[in-house]
């Protein structure tokens, strides 16, 4: 009897161990991912739409067709980079993933309050570097810290109506994602 309940907790720490290994170590192993899917069609710190999905295909899975969406690959090596994301009457959101497919921010048009998503997307070695500003407070700059160097930014426009899915697809197209000194002036 106690030989096979020993034999019973070895295999449940045995499997156990094997669970958490895999867990840890299948995404950053897969092929496949969110980031390595966009490569051939979306080019490093550049805004891409992303074609609507259909029945037979989509560019990512679980894409709703309701959204019109676009994706950057960031790339944060060569220094902080500036998102601008215009919003319309529907719905616009910004998510943020790392390397990996690890979400750790995101932000919707209700939350920026205005009419326009901008933000500063850097490391926090990046943020630390940074001048302290005097007169520029948290409400006036967004700064979102990234835990990696690169990662990919998922823009999402709501179309409410399928009428109105080419105003959602103008308001993802007309955002920036560059390098802070290669930004346009946004107003």
């Amino acid at each position: 009897m106690i030989r096979w309940a020993l034999l019973l907790l070895g295999g449940v720490l045995l499997g156990g161990a094997v669970h958490i290994a895999t867990v840890i170590i299948l995404p950053r192993t897969a092929t496949k991912d969110a980031y390595s899917r966009l490569e051939p069609i979306a080019p490093v710190n550049t805004v891409v739409a992303l074609p609507a999905p259909t029945a037979d295909a989509a560019p990512m899975p679980f894409m709703d067709p309701a959204f019109a969406a676009a994706v950057c690959r960031y790339d944060l090596s060569q220094g902080p980079m500036k998102l601008i994301v215009p919003v319309r009457t529907a719905y616009t959101s910004v998510s943020f993933y790392t390397r990996y497919d690890v979400a750790y921010y995101a932000i919707n048009d209700r939350a920026a309050g205005r009419r326009v998503i901008e933000l500063d997307l850097m490391t926090v070695e990046q943020h630390n570097q940074m001048p302290e500003e005097e007169d520029v407070t948290a409400a006036d700059r967004l700064i979102v810290e990234s835990p990696t160097l690169t990662g990919l930014i998922a823009i999402r426009a709501m179309a409410p109506e399928p009428g109105l899915m080419p105003q959602a697809r103008s308001a993802v197209a007309a955002a920036q994602c560059r390098r802070s000194d290669d930004v346009k002036p946004s107003r």
